[in-house]
């Protein structure tokens, strides 16, 4: 079972990212572009995700991944941290730095 203590470790290992609140929860940024977000209730994780990419995590796990009608516009995907094991929490993560990182910090991270 993932937490908050866990999407810290693992993102703040990525190159170039750093941790300050958004809307007074959690979030990370590689420079100053923010990836991955802590919703209020603390159990759910908001990623960016290129959109065809969502849709295929919210069809294979939909107890793990799902959206609310606030995200459904955003290139971005809820993942309930009670129900992701770390291997693909950190999966996520990464694909999110990725998306977000400048081309010059993509071969930092495999």
């Amino acid at each position: 079972m993932a937490t908050e203590k866990t999407v810290r470790r693992l993102a703040l290992a990525l190159p170039e990212t750093s941790e300050k609140p958004c809307h007074g929860t959690p979030a990370w940024y590689v420079k100053k572009k923010l990836f991955a977000r802590l919703l209020p209730d603390g159990k759910t994780l908001a990623v960016r995700v290129e959109l065809e990419e969502r849709e295929a995590l919210l069809s294979l796990a939909a107890d793990v991944f799902f959206l609310t009608p606030h995200y459904e516009g955003w290139p971005m995907v809820l993942i309930r941290l009670p129900k992701i094991d770390e291997a693909d929490l950190e999966e996520r993560l990464v694909e999110a730095w990725r998306f977000m990182a400048p081309e010059k910090l993509q071969s930092l991270v495999k």
